[in-house]
């Protein structure tokens, strides 16, 4: 009898607990994804239909622990995690498959990896202390090609022969290069002299040694291929063997000799401080990217030429470019300096040079007679698709993208050939919106297959080859859907009608789709038709009601409506404010979908449960919302992406009653730097401001995203002034918070350094920095978050109540 009392006790205690109300607290929030869940990942169908695979992570899981595989029936049902030695055995989540999608190659720990969808099972290919690297199957499927220290080998599947069909060789630590068949090169001429004498000491050394040489000249013999020599520095990247075998595209890269950042790591294991090598700045040299065709007969090289020329210069350009920022008279002397070493004089036109270029990976026709190269032009103006001739490297220009600012790029899957074999795909910018086109192989102009106001942000091919996979944001600009569309164009079916953001996979049959969907206000989950197959939060988040935030349309100077996320208080009269700026510059945020931005999401839960209303907006240069409004920051990050959240300000003061004397903003990343540069360029709109991870300078970050925007510091050192904080910090006025992890890999803790020391040099009183010794860019461990926001609440309730 007392054990049933107690049991029931224990029952009622469980209810009870259960139905505590969730405590929104800093705490409680900064347990990430310990409270909202892990999203399901890599999501993919079995070759046959039956099954779809998936990665995911139990909200009670170890931050550092891996993502597990799971499994799950077509049905929705038998949700399962397989077991270590079955996740060897699943279908891989980047694999190159055959044309029937019944096997894939892929790479597993440096080794080439066969997964068989008949079998259901994967078995390794190589097994050596060599990485190997892009695999791909030949076009008879029977045989695979991968790449291996600098060379390209084939194996056959039937018996196992493994073939060198490439013959690069690269120097040695004494600069020699050393073929197959020349081993020798590599002693010295001591070590020669030992090995000679060895020779002579002994019959059966000499006998033996004889007879590797006619086997080394037999193979010599069979493997007549000239070496392709690297040269310093220089790499292979990748190497496609064609369709009929004769030649071999290979792509080299030639490492540039700068200077590379270094990021001090003070608490360690080893108790000393260890550096983290890092990248480069903007401005410095990138990796120059070659292309040859190798012939397999005899090795013979033909190097691609692209024939793309620069903007022809006069002298007057280069001075003007080189001599901004300095005096006359300086500039006089070094174009006297320039005469007298021959140069060209003023007013001299000089011969365009070849335009610098990054060359993208290279894509195929289905039947492997077609190639497509895109160029990049270096100064991000341009991008060029190649129809390239395996045989003769030769290119012809099949399509080209300008943009007066900066082409917007697209490192993956950008172009693509339909299964006809003769028309090529392009992900296009051209209307001012991210469209589909088509165009023949053989020449001729672009045919748009979508158009509108939306975008279209993925494009593939579906099973059947029947149909475009794509997805948009037809529906609307803050939703994304998957749609089903024939290849001439025409109608499109949406296949995730659900209102919200759709990651979403057809499967084989493309009767159904593997759909990870989440809502503002709901955390992604895994669907399988109509099923719902995850559940990721912990218990207490569903006791917490999150809502759902309006999106509103703030009105700018110019004429532009800004979209937002507003959180106001229930019953609100009036009061503080804060504007929440979101990172990446090109990212969106103003969605019906659960944000990147979960823990700030949920902090604003918090701000308004203490009075505050918050703004979120899709400022000028967010993802989203077509080309013009994407470039509108060239050569001025701070110019109207700022001028944006200051009318939001002048808004929520007009609109919605928010007291002007009591304004705050915050952000990390980009968000961080726009908060810095409200706080010193327009000191009287926030009295509050908090810069996490900011970028402070401009000209200290990375070179892809900044040239983009900015150009170089040499070339346009006015755009990397007016758009870096630290030259303005002397306006600051308000209270402001910077917060940077130390081991930051992308914005170096370098940059608020810096600003430091220019705050103590300006002597500025109402800052203060927090450190976070053992956190990159993004913070990792709960109780790092858990600081930084108890840090912020307390910088808002302090200068804003």
């Amino acid at each position: 009898m007392l054990r049933r009392a107690q049991i029931v006790v224990l029952l009622f205690l469980a209810v009870a607990l259960s139905a505590q109300p969730f405590e929104l607290t800093v705490d409680n929030i900064m347990r990430g994804q310990g409270l909202a869940g892990w999203t399901p990942r890599a999501v993919r169908w079995s070759p046959d239909g039956q099954q779809v695979y998936f990665q995911w992570k139990q909200h009670s899981d170890p931050i550092e622990e891996e993502y597990d595989t799971y499994v799950v029936n077509r049905d929705g049902s038998g949700l399962r995690k397989l077991a270590d030695e079955e996740e060897h055995h699943a279908p891989p989540a980047n694999g190159r498959w055959t044309r029937d999608r019944q096997r894939a190659l892929f790479t597993l720990r440096g080794d080439v990896w066969l997964y068989d969808g008949a079998a259901k099972k994967s078995r390794p290919l190589t097994r050596t202390n060599d990485t190997e690297t892009n695999p791909r199957w030949l076009h008879d499927e029977r045989r695979v090609s991968f790449v291996r220290a600098n060379n390209l080998y084939v194996l056959s599947l039937e018996d196992g022969t493994l073939v060198q069909r490439t013959n690069i060789v690269g120097p040695d630590e004494r600069g020699q290069h050393v073929t197959l068949f020349d081993e020798e090169k590599k002693l010295s001429a001591s070590q020669q002299w030992v090995a000679d004498e060895a020779k002579k000491m002994s019959d059966v050394v000499a006998r033996r040694s004889a007879e590797r040489k006619e086997e080394q000249g037999e193979a010599k013999a069979a493997f007549a291929v000239a070496p392709l020599k690297l040269e310093a520095k220089q790499s292979v990247t990748d190497l496609h063997l064609t369709a009929d075998e004769k030649y071999v595209i290979a792509f080299l890269n030639t490492d540039p000799a700068h200077k590379r950042t270094i990021v001090p790591n003070y608490v360690t294991e080893s108790g000393y401080t260890e550096d983290i090598p890092a990248r480069e700045k903007v401005g410095d040299a990138l990796a120059a990217s070659r292309v040859a065709s190798i012939s397999t007969t005899d090795g013979k090289v033909t190097w691609m030429t692209h024939g793309l020329k620069g903007k022809p210069q006069t002298t007057s350009d280069t001075t003007k470019s080189v001599t901004t920022g300095r005096t006359e008279a300086s500039a006089e002397k070094s174009e006297k300096a320039a005469t007298t070493k021959g140069e060209a004089k003023q007013g001299e036109t000089k011969e365009a040079a070849d335009r610098e270029v990054e060359i993208e990976e290279l894509v195929w026709s289905e039947d492997g007679t077609k190639a497509i190269l895109p160029i990049r032009a270096a100064d991000n103006k341009d991008v060029y698709y190649m129809a390239l001739d395996p045989a003769t490297a030769a290119v012809r220009v099949l399509h080209t993208e300008h943009d007066d600012a900066w082409v917007r790029w697209r490192s993956s899957d950008p172009v693509g050939f339909l299964p006809d074999n003769e028309t090529v795909w392009i992900l296009s910018e051209k209307s001012g919106w991210m469209h589909l086109y088509v165009v023949p192989f053989k020449g001729g102009t672009l045919k748009p297959l979508t158009s509108g106001r939306w975008e279209v942000d993925e494009v593939e091919i579906s099973a059947d080859r029947r149909s475009f996979l794509l997805t948009t944001s037809e529906v609307s600009l803050h939703e994304r859907h998957l749609y089903r569309m024939p290849l001439a164009g025409g109608t499109r079916e949406n296949l995730t009608p659900g209102v919200g953001l759709h990651d979403a996979e057809a499967s084989p049959d493309g009767q159904l789709v593997a759909d990870v969907h989440g809502l503002a206000n709901r955390p992604p989950e895994l669907f399988v038709g109509q099923t719902r197959v995850t559940t990721s939060p912990a218990p207490d988040f569903a006791r917490y009601a999150w809502i759902d935030p309006p999106i509103v349309h703030v009105p700018a100077r110019d004429g532009a409506k800004v979209p937002g996320r507003i959180y106001k208080p229930a019953n609100w009269n009036g009061g503080p404010a804060v504007i929440f700026v979101h990172g990446a510059g090109y990212l969106q945020n103003v969605h019906r979908g659960w944000s990147t931005y979960f823990r700030e999401y949920m902090f604003h839960h918090l701000l308004m449960e203490r009075g505050y209303l918050v703004l979120d907006l899709d400022f000028r240069a967010s993802a989203g919302y077509g080309r013009d409004w994407r470039t509108a920051i060239y050569r001025h990050m701070g110019g109207v992406d700022l001028n944006d959240h200051l009318d939001a300000a002048k808004w929520l003061v007009a609109q919605h009653n928010v007291d002007a004397k009591r304004l705050g903003i915050y952000g990390g990343s980009y968000g961080g730097f726009i908060a810095l540069m409200a706080m010193f360029t327009a000191p009287d709109v926030f009295a509050a401001g908090a810069a996490l991870r900011p970028v402070t300078d401009w000209a200290h970050y990375n070179h892809p995203y900044t040239s983009n925007i900015l150009n170089t510091p040499q070339s346009d050192p006015e755009a990397y002034r007016k758009s870096s904080p630290i030259y303005f910090a002397e306006g600051l006025k308000g209270a402001l918070l910077i917060c940077h992890g130390m081991i930051d890999v992308n914005v170096h803790y370098q940059d608020t350094v810096r600003l430091v020391q220019r705050l103590i040099e300006l002597r500025k009183e109402n800052w203060e920095a927090a450190m976070y010794p053992l956190e990159d860019h993004t913070f990792v461990e709960p109780t790092s978050w858990a600081d930084e926001y108890k840090r912020i609440l307390k910088l808002f309730e302090t200068e804003l109540k």
